[in-house]
Protein backbone atom coordinates (compact mmCIF):
# COMPACT_ATOMS: atom_id res chain seq x y z
CA UNK A 1 0.00 0.00 0.00
CA UNK A 2 2.97 2.35 0.39
CA UNK A 3 3.29 2.22 -3.40
CA UNK A 4 -0.43 1.93 -4.20
CA UNK A 5 -1.75 3.65 -7.30
CA UNK A 6 -5.04 5.48 -7.75
CA UNK A 7 -7.32 2.46 -8.14
CA UNK A 8 -6.03 0.56 -5.13
CA UNK A 9 -5.89 3.74 -3.04
CA UNK A 10 -9.50 4.51 -3.86
CA UNK A 11 -10.65 1.11 -2.60
CA UNK A 12 -8.46 1.36 0.49
CA UNK A 13 -9.73 4.84 1.39
CA UNK A 14 -13.32 3.57 1.17
CA UNK A 15 -12.38 0.57 3.32
CA UNK A 16 -10.71 2.80 5.94
CA UNK A 17 -13.72 5.12 6.13
CA UNK A 18 -16.07 2.15 6.45
CA UNK A 19 -13.90 0.88 9.31
CA UNK A 20 -14.13 4.25 11.08
CA UNK A 21 -17.91 4.29 10.71
CA UNK A 22 -18.12 0.68 11.90
CA UNK A 23 -16.10 1.48 15.02
CA UNK A 24 -18.42 4.41 15.75
CA UNK A 25 -21.36 2.02 15.50
CA UNK A 26 -19.66 -0.34 17.96
CA UNK A 27 -19.17 2.57 20.36
CA UNK A 28 -22.82 3.47 19.95
CA UNK A 29 -23.87 -0.09 20.84
CA UNK A 30 -21.44 -0.30 23.77
CA UNK A 31 -22.61 2.99 25.26
CA UNK A 32 -26.27 2.42 24.48
CA UNK A 33 -26.41 6.01 23.32
CA UNK A 34 -26.88 7.52 19.88
CA UNK A 35 -24.95 10.58 21.07
CA UNK A 36 -21.97 8.54 22.35
CA UNK A 37 -22.26 10.58 25.53
CA UNK A 38 -19.83 9.66 28.29
CA UNK A 39 -18.09 11.40 31.18
CA UNK A 40 -14.79 13.08 30.36
CA UNK A 41 -11.70 10.92 30.84
CA UNK A 42 -8.30 12.57 31.30
CA UNK A 43 -5.93 11.96 28.38
CA UNK A 44 -8.62 10.51 26.10
CA UNK A 45 -10.33 12.18 23.16
CA UNK A 46 -14.07 11.65 22.64
CA UNK A 47 -14.51 9.02 19.89
CA UNK A 48 -16.81 11.32 17.91
CA UNK A 49 -14.17 14.07 17.96
CA UNK A 50 -11.41 11.70 16.82
CA UNK A 51 -13.59 10.47 13.95
CA UNK A 52 -14.35 14.03 12.88
CA UNK A 53 -10.65 14.83 13.06
CA UNK A 54 -9.98 11.99 10.58
CA UNK A 55 -12.24 13.64 8.01
CA UNK A 56 -10.80 17.07 8.77
CA UNK A 57 -7.23 15.80 8.34
CA UNK A 58 -7.95 14.44 4.86
CA UNK A 59 -9.68 17.66 3.79
CA UNK A 60 -6.97 19.86 5.35
CA UNK A 61 -4.14 18.14 3.45
CA UNK A 62 -5.94 17.16 0.23
CA UNK A 63 -9.05 19.10 -0.77
CA UNK A 64 -8.00 22.37 0.89
CA UNK A 65 -4.29 22.09 0.07
CA UNK A 66 -3.59 23.88 -3.22
CA UNK A 67 0.02 22.59 -3.17
CA UNK A 68 -0.74 18.92 -2.49
CA UNK A 69 0.89 17.87 -5.79
CA UNK A 70 4.32 18.67 -4.31
CA UNK A 71 3.94 15.70 -1.96
CA UNK A 72 6.59 15.51 0.74
CA UNK A 73 8.08 18.76 -0.62
CA UNK A 74 4.84 20.62 0.07
CA UNK A 75 5.29 23.64 2.35
CA UNK A 76 4.39 23.16 6.00
CA UNK A 77 1.83 25.97 5.63
CA UNK A 78 0.56 25.79 2.05
CA UNK A 79 -2.09 28.04 0.56
CA UNK A 80 -5.46 26.61 1.62
CA UNK A 81 -9.04 26.80 0.43
CA UNK A 82 -12.06 27.13 2.70
CA UNK A 83 -13.52 24.01 4.32
CA UNK A 84 -16.84 22.54 3.24
CA UNK A 85 -17.93 23.00 6.88
CA UNK A 86 -17.34 26.62 8.03
CA UNK A 87 -16.61 25.49 11.60
CA UNK A 88 -14.32 22.59 10.63
CA UNK A 89 -11.12 24.17 11.96
CA UNK A 90 -12.76 25.36 15.17
CA UNK A 91 -14.08 21.85 15.78
CA UNK A 92 -11.39 19.45 14.58
CA UNK A 93 -8.06 21.22 14.15
CA UNK A 94 -6.06 19.99 17.18
CA UNK A 95 -3.95 23.14 17.06
CA UNK A 96 -7.07 25.18 17.78
CA UNK A 97 -9.10 22.89 20.03
CA UNK A 98 -7.82 22.08 23.51
CA UNK A 99 -8.33 18.51 24.69
CA UNK A 100 -10.78 19.61 27.38
CA UNK A 101 -12.85 21.54 24.80
CA UNK A 102 -13.22 18.43 22.63
CA UNK A 103 -15.65 17.15 25.28
CA UNK A 104 -17.86 20.21 25.01
CA UNK A 105 -21.58 19.53 24.34
CA UNK A 106 -21.35 22.21 21.66
CA UNK A 107 -19.17 19.98 19.49
CA UNK A 108 -20.77 18.20 16.48
CA UNK A 109 -22.91 15.19 17.30
CA UNK A 110 -22.62 11.71 15.79
CA UNK A 111 -25.00 12.41 12.89
CA UNK A 112 -23.15 15.61 11.89
CA UNK A 113 -19.82 13.83 12.15
CA UNK A 114 -20.92 10.91 9.98
CA UNK A 115 -22.26 13.30 7.34
CA UNK A 116 -18.93 15.16 7.32
CA UNK A 117 -17.02 11.88 7.02
CA UNK A 118 -19.06 10.82 4.00
CA UNK A 119 -18.79 14.21 2.30
CA UNK A 120 -15.03 14.54 2.78
CA UNK A 121 -14.49 11.00 1.49
CA UNK A 122 -16.48 11.75 -1.65
CA UNK A 123 -14.38 14.87 -2.34
CA UNK A 124 -11.13 12.99 -1.69
CA UNK A 125 -12.07 10.23 -4.13
CA UNK A 126 -13.07 12.75 -6.82
CA UNK A 127 -9.72 14.53 -6.54
CA UNK A 128 -7.85 11.22 -6.51
CA UNK A 129 -9.33 10.31 -9.91
CA UNK A 130 -7.42 13.22 -11.46
CA UNK A 131 -4.15 12.85 -9.54
CA UNK A 132 -0.99 11.85 -11.40
CA UNK A 133 0.40 8.36 -10.83
CA UNK A 134 3.53 9.63 -9.08
CA UNK A 135 4.78 9.38 -5.49
CA UNK A 136 4.53 13.15 -5.08
CA UNK A 137 0.97 13.41 -6.40
CA UNK A 138 -0.24 10.46 -4.33
CA UNK A 139 1.68 11.30 -1.13
CA UNK A 140 -1.19 12.97 0.75
CA UNK A 141 -3.73 10.32 -0.32
CA UNK A 142 -1.49 7.58 1.08
CA UNK A 143 -0.93 9.72 4.17
CA UNK A 144 -4.68 10.19 4.69
CA UNK A 145 -5.17 6.43 4.40
CA UNK A 146 -2.51 5.53 6.95
CA UNK A 147 -3.54 8.35 9.27
CA UNK A 148 -7.11 7.00 9.31
CA UNK A 149 -5.80 3.49 10.00
CA UNK A 150 -3.71 4.82 12.90
CA UNK A 151 -6.73 6.66 14.31
CA UNK A 152 -8.79 3.48 13.91
CA UNK A 153 -6.35 1.60 16.11
CA UNK A 154 -6.46 4.52 18.54
CA UNK A 155 -10.24 4.10 18.74
CA UNK A 156 -9.73 0.46 19.75
CA UNK A 157 -7.10 1.47 22.34
CA UNK A 158 -9.50 4.09 23.71
CA UNK A 159 -12.24 1.48 24.07
CA UNK A 160 -9.86 -0.61 26.17
CA UNK A 161 -8.94 2.43 28.27
CA UNK A 162 -12.62 3.30 28.77
CA UNK A 163 -13.63 -0.30 29.48
CA UNK A 164 -16.12 -0.48 26.61
CA UNK A 165 -17.20 -3.78 25.09
CA UNK A 166 -16.81 -3.50 21.34
CA UNK A 167 -16.98 -7.23 20.71
CA UNK A 168 -13.26 -7.26 19.87
CA UNK A 169 -11.22 -10.19 21.13
CA UNK A 170 -7.49 -10.75 21.41
CA UNK A 171 -6.23 -13.58 19.17
CA UNK A 172 -5.69 -17.00 20.70
CA UNK A 173 -2.24 -17.66 22.12
CA UNK A 174 0.15 -19.40 19.74
CA UNK A 175 2.60 -22.21 20.45
CA UNK A 176 5.69 -20.99 22.32
CA UNK A 177 8.97 -21.65 20.51
CA UNK A 178 12.63 -21.61 21.52
CA UNK A 179 14.78 -18.52 20.88
CA UNK A 180 16.22 -18.09 17.39
CA UNK A 181 19.93 -17.75 16.64
CA UNK A 182 20.54 -15.21 13.87
CA UNK A 183 23.96 -15.14 12.14
CA UNK A 184 26.08 -12.00 11.86
CA UNK A 185 25.17 -9.78 8.94
CA UNK A 186 25.34 -6.26 7.54
CA UNK A 187 21.93 -4.59 7.37
CA UNK A 188 20.54 -1.35 6.00
CA UNK A 189 17.72 0.32 7.92
CA UNK A 190 15.38 2.83 6.35
CA UNK A 191 12.95 3.36 3.49
CA UNK A 192 14.77 5.50 0.97
CA UNK A 193 13.25 4.12 -2.23
CA UNK A 194 9.97 4.86 -3.99
CA UNK A 195 6.66 4.91 -2.15
CA UNK A 196 5.38 6.43 1.09
CA UNK A 197 7.35 6.55 4.34
CA UNK A 198 6.75 8.27 7.65
CA UNK A 199 9.50 10.77 8.43
CA UNK A 200 11.18 8.59 11.09
CA UNK A 201 11.37 5.72 8.58
CA UNK A 202 13.13 7.77 5.91
CA UNK A 203 16.84 7.95 5.22
CA UNK A 204 19.14 4.99 5.77
CA UNK A 205 21.61 3.53 8.20
CA UNK A 206 24.06 0.73 7.41
CA UNK A 207 24.81 -1.44 10.45
CA UNK A 208 27.15 -4.38 11.02
CA UNK A 209 25.31 -6.74 13.37
CA UNK A 210 27.10 -9.59 15.17
CA UNK A 211 25.41 -12.95 15.75
CA UNK A 212 22.57 -12.74 18.26
CA UNK A 213 19.92 -14.89 19.94
CA UNK A 214 16.41 -13.43 20.02
CA UNK A 215 13.10 -14.60 21.48
CA UNK A 216 10.90 -16.26 18.88
CA UNK A 217 7.87 -14.44 20.27
CA UNK A 218 7.20 -11.57 22.69
CA UNK A 219 7.57 -12.24 26.42
CA UNK A 220 4.53 -14.12 27.74
CA UNK A 221 2.42 -13.75 30.87
CA UNK A 222 3.88 -16.91 32.43
CA UNK A 223 7.36 -15.40 32.08
CA UNK A 224 6.23 -12.07 33.50
CA UNK A 225 4.55 -13.72 36.50
CA UNK A 226 7.95 -15.07 37.60
CA UNK A 227 9.32 -11.53 37.63
CA UNK A 228 6.41 -10.35 39.80
CA UNK A 229 6.76 -13.32 42.18
CA UNK A 230 10.45 -12.56 42.58
CA UNK A 231 9.65 -9.04 43.79
CA UNK A 232 10.59 -7.41 40.49
CA UNK A 233 8.56 -4.28 41.19
CA UNK A 234 10.28 -3.80 44.56
CA UNK A 235 13.91 -4.25 43.52
CA UNK A 236 15.49 -0.87 42.72
CA UNK A 237 18.55 -2.51 41.14
CA UNK A 238 16.35 -3.69 38.25
CA UNK A 239 15.00 -0.23 37.44
CA UNK A 240 16.72 2.76 35.89
CA UNK A 241 16.37 5.97 37.95
CA UNK A 242 13.80 7.34 35.48
CA UNK A 243 11.96 4.03 35.64
CA UNK A 244 11.82 4.24 39.43
CA UNK A 245 10.38 7.75 39.16
CA UNK A 246 7.77 6.51 36.70
CA UNK A 247 6.87 3.59 38.95
CA UNK A 248 6.56 5.84 42.00
CA UNK A 249 4.11 8.03 40.09
CA UNK A 250 1.79 5.10 39.30
CA UNK A 251 -1.07 3.90 41.45
CA UNK A 252 0.21 2.65 44.79
CA UNK A 253 1.12 -1.01 44.79
CA UNK A 254 1.40 -1.44 41.03
CA UNK A 255 2.45 -5.04 40.45
CA UNK A 256 1.78 -5.59 36.78
CA UNK A 257 1.17 -3.91 33.43
CA UNK A 258 -1.79 -1.61 32.99
CA UNK A 259 -5.28 -3.12 33.36
CA UNK A 260 -3.96 -6.10 35.38
CA UNK A 261 -6.18 -6.83 38.39
CA UNK A 262 -4.39 -9.89 39.74
CA UNK A 263 -1.06 -11.51 38.94
CA UNK A 264 1.05 -14.18 40.59
CA UNK A 265 1.85 -17.88 40.74
CA UNK A 266 0.00 -20.59 42.66
CA UNK A 267 2.47 -20.36 45.53
CA UNK A 268 1.52 -16.70 45.90
CA UNK A 269 -2.09 -17.70 46.45
CA UNK A 270 -3.49 -16.36 43.17
CA UNK A 271 -4.04 -19.68 41.44
CA UNK A 272 -1.22 -19.05 38.99
CA UNK A 273 -3.25 -16.59 36.99
CA UNK A 274 -3.23 -13.20 35.36
CA UNK A 275 -6.58 -11.46 35.52
CA UNK A 276 -6.79 -8.44 33.27
CA UNK A 277 -9.48 -6.00 32.23
CA UNK A 278 -10.14 -6.31 28.50
CA UNK A 279 -12.77 -4.06 27.01
CA UNK A 280 -14.75 -3.89 30.23
CA UNK A 281 -14.53 -7.58 31.17
CA UNK A 282 -12.20 -9.31 33.61
CA UNK A 283 -10.61 -12.22 31.79
CA UNK A 284 -7.93 -14.78 32.61
CA UNK A 285 -4.95 -14.38 30.29
CA UNK A 286 -3.45 -17.53 28.82
CA UNK A 287 0.03 -18.32 30.14
CA UNK A 288 1.56 -18.23 26.65
CA UNK A 289 -0.23 -15.06 25.55
CA UNK A 290 1.98 -12.03 24.98
CA UNK A 291 2.26 -9.49 27.77
CA UNK A 292 0.31 -6.38 26.79
CA UNK A 293 0.03 -2.80 28.12
CA UNK A 294 3.59 -2.81 29.43
CA UNK A 295 5.64 0.39 29.55
CA UNK A 296 9.23 0.53 28.30
CA UNK A 297 10.38 0.82 31.91
CA UNK A 298 8.67 -2.45 32.82
CA UNK A 299 10.10 -4.15 29.74
CA UNK A 300 13.60 -2.97 30.60
CA UNK A 301 13.29 -4.05 34.24
CA UNK A 302 12.06 -7.52 33.21
CA UNK A 303 14.99 -7.93 30.82
CA UNK A 304 17.48 -7.01 33.56
CA UNK A 305 15.82 -9.44 35.96
CA UNK A 306 16.00 -12.23 33.35
CA UNK A 307 19.67 -11.58 32.63
CA UNK A 308 18.83 -10.57 29.09
CA UNK A 309 18.36 -7.30 27.19
CA UNK A 310 15.71 -5.73 25.00
CA UNK A 311 16.19 -6.39 21.29
CA UNK A 312 17.54 -3.49 19.25
CA UNK A 313 15.39 -2.37 16.37
CA UNK A 314 17.88 -3.60 13.80
CA UNK A 315 17.96 -7.04 15.44
CA UNK A 316 14.17 -7.08 15.47
CA UNK A 317 13.96 -6.15 11.78
CA UNK A 318 16.58 -8.69 10.70
CA UNK A 319 14.81 -11.49 12.58
CA UNK A 320 11.38 -10.47 11.26
CA UNK A 321 12.61 -10.57 7.68
CA UNK A 322 14.93 -13.60 7.82
CA UNK A 323 13.77 -15.93 10.63
CA UNK A 324 10.00 -16.27 10.13
CA UNK A 325 10.41 -19.82 8.83
CA UNK A 326 12.36 -20.71 11.98
CA UNK A 327 9.56 -19.68 14.32
CA UNK A 328 10.01 -15.90 14.71
CA UNK A 329 6.49 -14.54 15.19
CA UNK A 330 5.29 -10.95 15.35
CA UNK A 331 2.06 -8.88 15.04
CA UNK A 332 0.67 -9.85 18.47
CA UNK A 333 1.69 -6.56 20.08
CA UNK A 334 3.71 -3.47 19.25
CA UNK A 335 7.16 -4.23 20.67
CA UNK A 336 9.44 -1.92 22.61
CA UNK A 337 13.07 -2.01 21.44
CA UNK A 338 16.31 -0.89 23.09
CA UNK A 339 17.71 2.58 22.66
CA UNK A 340 15.99 5.84 21.79
CA UNK A 341 14.50 7.11 18.57
CA UNK A 342 17.19 8.65 16.36
CA UNK A 343 17.11 10.07 12.83
CA UNK A 344 18.87 8.09 10.13
CA UNK A 345 21.23 9.54 7.53
CA UNK A 346 19.26 11.62 5.06
CA UNK A 347 16.34 12.27 7.42
CA UNK A 348 13.87 14.77 5.97
CA UNK A 349 11.05 16.28 8.02
CA UNK A 350 7.60 15.84 6.54
CA UNK A 351 5.26 18.81 5.91
CA UNK A 352 2.36 17.63 8.05
CA UNK A 353 3.37 16.30 11.49
CA UNK A 354 4.83 19.46 13.06
CA UNK A 355 3.20 20.10 16.42
CA UNK A 356 1.39 16.76 16.48
CA UNK A 357 2.00 13.51 18.35
CA UNK A 358 3.31 12.07 15.07
CA UNK A 359 6.23 14.53 14.84
CA UNK A 360 9.45 12.58 15.48
CA UNK A 361 11.75 15.58 15.87
CA UNK A 362 10.89 16.48 19.50
CA UNK A 363 11.10 12.75 20.29
CA UNK A 364 14.62 12.17 18.98
CA UNK A 365 16.87 10.94 21.78
CA UNK A 366 13.92 10.64 24.21
CA UNK A 367 11.13 8.44 22.90
CA UNK A 368 11.55 4.68 22.42
CA UNK A 369 11.09 2.84 19.14
CA UNK A 370 8.22 0.41 18.68
CA UNK A 371 8.37 -2.29 16.03
CA UNK A 372 5.78 -4.77 14.81
CA UNK A 373 2.00 -4.50 14.99
CA UNK A 374 -0.92 -5.47 17.20
CA UNK A 375 -4.16 -7.33 16.57
CA UNK A 376 -5.81 -3.91 16.11
CA UNK A 377 -3.38 -2.80 13.36
CA UNK A 378 -4.77 -2.92 9.83
CA UNK A 379 -2.98 -5.41 7.59
CA UNK A 380 -1.75 -2.70 5.22
CA UNK A 381 0.17 -1.06 8.09
CA UNK A 382 1.87 -4.28 9.16
CA UNK A 383 5.43 -4.27 7.89
CA UNK A 384 8.78 -5.43 9.30
CA UNK A 385 10.10 -1.99 8.39
CA UNK A 386 7.39 0.05 10.06
CA UNK A 387 8.91 2.26 12.74
CA UNK A 388 6.72 3.93 15.33
CA UNK A 389 7.60 5.48 18.69
CA UNK A 390 6.22 6.44 22.08
CA UNK A 391 7.42 7.91 25.34
CA UNK A 392 8.77 5.16 27.63
CA UNK A 393 6.03 5.61 30.23
CA UNK A 394 3.21 4.94 27.76
CA UNK A 395 1.24 1.81 28.58
CA UNK A 396 -2.22 2.45 27.16
CA UNK A 397 -1.40 0.95 23.76
CA UNK A 398 -1.11 -2.72 22.92
CA UNK A 399 2.58 -2.73 23.84
CA UNK A 400 4.76 -5.74 24.65
CA UNK A 401 8.43 -6.68 24.18
CA UNK A 402 10.94 -9.42 23.45
CA UNK A 403 14.55 -9.90 24.51
CA UNK A 404 17.95 -11.08 23.34
CA UNK A 405 20.74 -12.97 25.09
CA UNK A 406 23.49 -10.77 26.51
Amino acid sequence: MRRAGRDLLSLALIDARNRTLHLLSLYEQALGSASLAMPRVEGVDPPVWLAGHVGWFAEWWIARNTQRAFGVDCPVRPTRLAAIEPNADAWWNPAQVRTVDRWSPDMPDLAQTKAYLLETLEITLELLEHAAETDAALYFYRLALFHEDLCGEQLVVMAQTLGLRLGIELPAAAVTRSPVLVPATAWELGLSGPGFAFAQEGGSLRVAVPEFEIDAQPVTWSQFVEFVDDGGYDRPELWRPEGQEWLAAQAEGRRGPRHVEQIGSARQGTGGSVLQQRFGRTVRAADNQSVVHASWWEADAWARWAGRRLATEVEWEIAAQTASRRGFRWADVHEWTAGTLQPWDGFVADPWSEGTAFDPQPAFGKARVLRGASFATRARLRSPQRRSFAWPGRDDGFFGFRTCAL
